[in-house]
């Protein structure tokens, strides 16, 4: 059974292969590494959950097991945040199992006995789909942080605008001078990064500070 390297040992992503057929795991572990992908071999889903998700960057996960079933684990895996993409392995007899875990939130199920290609074409879109995620988490949490360094009454303008309420407006409900208003706006488009109001008000929606607007809205100037 495929082990996981230490940690930064490998930058190649590594795939989780669940699966109590031995052969089978052998197979696709010699599949995968061909193409420059790292794996790691599981038996069952109880094994893959006491090992943990992280470090994982896609899960082959076969439906049909002894002891907890790729639905079950699917489910325990739903409670994760920011769980790696999940390919399901079917049978020809698992097809509607497969759709059922594809409506719980699976990337995409593949049957056996495996076209290689179609497999690895699947696993790379998935890890496409999962850089491009893992970068918007990054960014949110960058924006997060920019955001909690803010002065409070600068986190109470950012949402007065992000609302749509002019300056003077601001001012009179959080009882500053316009100007003051005018200043610290300056200040957390500077520090957010933001080059126009509408990007403000975008970024505001991504902090959930401010519900989306309509599509043909525009926030007050």
């Amino acid at each position: 059974m495929s082990r996981p390297s230490a940690p930064g040992h490998s930058s190649a992503p590594r795939i989780a292969i669940i699966d109590d057929d031995d052969d089978l795991r052998q197979s696709l572990s010699w599949l995968l590494e061909s193409v420059g992908l790292e794996t790691v071999s599981y038996a069952s889903g109880d094994e893959f959950l006491h090992a943990g998700v992280e470090g994982h960057a896609v899960l082959l996960l076969d439906v049909r097991m002894p002891g907890l079933s790729g639905l079950q684990v699917q489910q325990q895996l739903n409670a994760i945040e920011r769980c790696p993409p999940l390919i399901m392995m079917t049978g020809h007899g698992d097809v509607p199992m497969a759709v059922c875990a594809l409506k719980a939130g699976a990337f995409d199920f593949i049957e056996k006995p495996f076209n290689q290609q179609q497999l690895i074409d699947v696993i790379q879109q998935a890890l496409a789909i999962q850089a491009q995620a893992l970068q918007r988490h990054q960014q949110l949490d960058r924006l997060r942080q920019r955001y909690q360094a803010l002065r409070p009454k600068e986190q109470e303008v950012l949402v007065e605008v992000a609302r749509g309420h002019t300056s003077r407006d601001i001012a009179t409900h959080l009882d500053l001078s316009t100007k003051t208003v005018e200043v610290y706006r300056y200040r957390i488009m500077k520090a957010l990064d933001a080059a126009s109001l509408p990007q403000l008000v975008r970024l505001a929606v991504a902090l959930e500070l401010v519900d989306a607007l309509p599509d043909d809205g525009e926030p007050s100037s």
